[in-house]
């Protein structure tokens, strides 16, 4: 029947299984929150019943209504049990339900659920900021599902990654998304831990930092230490005995007592206060790394990087789940204690004294693989981000990754995974060293299809889908310049950004094998003459780089470059049709664009302005 089960589940579309979870999560929630205000009248009547039956039993002395409301009292307690049991059971459900919705609206094209990644915008980043891979409605705003800064930060990292990968370890790469993308239910239940909230993974290792740094009295981890206080406890009952049945006076007891928490008190009063300042920012976030861990290291992954990131956390002598565990039992043990119950717990079993010791007993066995778990659970928070891309864009498909030392891009029905798959769809191929200009009117494509080389190769190179029927890739370096803008803050133009950015391009490609650029509009900040004439300088001394490049102009006369260079420089346009209506193909083709239509659009705008 499972089989069964996972055969259909994998039959539907995502929009048809997320439809379907959302429909059966929220009739289960309302039979849930039935069944709550059920327990409420049950609970209300069993304590009602066992205050009747102790008044019963002070009126007429029945031990039988005291025994009866000593029953009422336990099933008041099994039904409170079961009360809560329910209402994790339902927040759990609404947690789940609520991933689902937000999946649904990302199919319909809003993202407003997932935060956009905005702090990573870096404008002289090679590439990020002209290929929108950070920001509203960008790449990483599609795909960022992490419960965890850290899990947003590993994805980040990845996305705008300019090292260049070897296909091993892309393949790796893509072993684990495409395992995690068949693995619904284990993703869901994993976003769902955040419940619409990141950690903030930042918060939790500085506040372990400070408590690492803590001077704390180290003697309550040594072995004497825990036999004396052992010994201490045994003669305070030793001594409360001896008063209770015995011929000691209860004088005794109480000194002994005194004596314990005044000990405790010194000894380990103001440490427990620093630790609980420095940690009770981290209280309710324990319990969803320890839910998070248990959800990894039960998944039986079969993919390198999955089981990696399992052995790192699931190491026989440094288990990560029973040190977040152990951790969560200490912290809860001290958000207990409170000015009664200090002196009480202190006085009975010397708590503070033994919350000390687990606490340092702990930090000396784990606290140095902490780091290393979180960045585990970042890793895997990441990697569960793109899966669930890839299993949300099944129109997309996985590149061929090609083993050679030159740039090798050719693709076959390319498009820009923005538009989605109505986008028109586009062929082109480029080869090692070669030039590409791009010529075309305003809106025909160019831009666009610049992008749509560039990001679906920032797709590949991170062992995600790509948007085309086929692409075939190398790995090589990319560097784009096509959004220069000033910045008057510094006192730098928009055309002296653009010399910087051309600048930035040249140390890059100096520095790397292989390098593909993208260009919008060589030296846009100047006139249209110096313009062309320094789009070609510039280009004719790249050209003696290993550098590869396609190149948008709105400047017709640069495609000129093919008859001074025929091996090396090759024309492609974005032509439009001109009638009573302009017409886009947004087809690209070989050859420079013979219509333009600033003018057209310009002089229609003015008619209607000025009638």
């Amino acid at each position: 029947m499972t089989e069964i089960h996972e055969q259909y589940r994998q039959a539907l579309t995502p929009r048809e299984l997320y439809t379907g979870r959302i429909k059966t999560l929220t009739e289960e929630i309302r039979q849930l929150n039935k069944y709550n205000r059920l327990v409420v009248v049950l609970e209300l009547a069993a304590v009602g019943l066992a205050v009747g039956c102790v008044v019963a039993y002070t009126m007429w002395s029945n031990a039988a209504a005291l025994v009866v409301a000593l029953l009422f009292i336990a099933a008041y307690v099994a039904i409170r049990r079961r009360d809560s049991r329910n209402s994790r059971m339902s927040d759990e459900k609404e947690s789940l339900r609520s991933v689902y919705q937000k999946e649904l609206r990302y199919l319909g094209g809003d993202f407003s659920g997932f935060p956009s990644g905005e702090q990573y915008v870096n404008p002289r980043h090679e590439f990020a900021l002209d290929l929108d891979i950070f920001g509203p409605q960008s790449l990483f705003h599609r795909i960022n599902r992490t419960v965890t800064t850290g899990g947003s930060d590993f994805l980040a990292k990845e996305l705008a990654e300019t090292r260049v990968r070897t296909i091993g370890e892309i393949e790796a790469r893509r072993e684990a998304i495409r395992e995690l993308s068949e693995r619904e239910p284990l993703r869901t239940a994993f976003m769902a831990q955040g419940r619409g909230r990141q950690i903030d993974t930042a918060d939790i290792l500085e506040a372990l930092r400070a408590v690492q740094q803590m001077q704390m009295p180290s003697l309550a981890a040594h072995r004497l230490t825990h036999i004396v206080a052992v010994g201490s406890i045994l003669v305070f009952y030793g001594l409360l005995a001896g008063a209770v049945f015995g011929p000691l006076s209860g004088t005794f007891p109480m000194l002994w007592v005194l004596l314990q928490i005044l000990a405790v008190y010194l000894l380990f009063g103001r440490t427990l206060k620093r630790i609980s300042q420095c940690i009770n920012i981290i209280l309710p976030r324990l319990g969803i790394y320890v839910n998070m861990i248990m959800l990894i290291v039960t998944a039986d992954l079969k993919s390198r990087e999955g089981r990696d990131i399992i052995r790192q956390l699931s190491a026989d002598e440094q288990d990560a789940l029973k040190s977040f565990q152990l951790l969560k039992g200490i912290i809860n043990a001290l958000d207990q204690r409170n000015e009664i119950w200090v002196p009480i717990s202190n006085a009975l079993y010397l708590a503070d004294y033994f919350i000390v010791r687990r606490f340092l007993l702990w930090q000396d066995r784990y606290m140095g693989h902490i780091e290393e778990w979180i960045a585990a659970v970042s890793h895997f928070d990441a990697l569960v981000s793109m899966a669930t891309f890839r299993y949300n864009e099944p129109a997309a498909t996985d590149a061929e990754l090609v083993d050679a030392d030159e740039v090798v891009y050719e693709a076959r029905g390319l498009y820009h995974p923005f538009l989605g798959v109505k986008a028109v769809r586009n062929d082109f191929t480029i080869a090692d060293l070669h030039y590409y200009i791009v010529t075309g009117a305003n809106m025909a494509g160019k831009s666009t299809f610049l992008r749509s080389i560039g990001i679906n190769y920032v797709l590949a190179s991170c062992g995600l889908p790509v948007f085309a029927d086929s692409l075939r890739v190398s790995l090589f370096s990319l560097f784009s310049s096509m959004r220069t803008t000033d910045d008057l803050a510094h006192g730098i133009s928009y055309f002296n950004a653009e010399l910087l950015r051309l600048q930035q391009l040249i140390e890059t490609c100096r520095q790397n094998r292989h390098t593909l650029i993208i260009l919008d509009e060589i030296l846009k900040g100047t006139n249209s003459l110096d313009k062309l004439n320094g789009s070609r300088l510039f280009l004719q001394s790249v050209a003696s780089l290993p550098v590869t490049g396609i190149i948008a102009t709105h400047d017709l006369e640069l495609s000129k470059m093919q008859e001074q260079y025929p091996d090396r420089f090759h024309n492609y346009c974005f032509e439009i049709r001109l009638s009573d209506e302009i017409t886009y193909t947004y087809r690209l083709s070989e050859g420079v664009a013979r219509n333009q239509n600033a003018t057209y659009l310009l002089k229609n705008i003015l008619k209607s302005a000025l009638r």
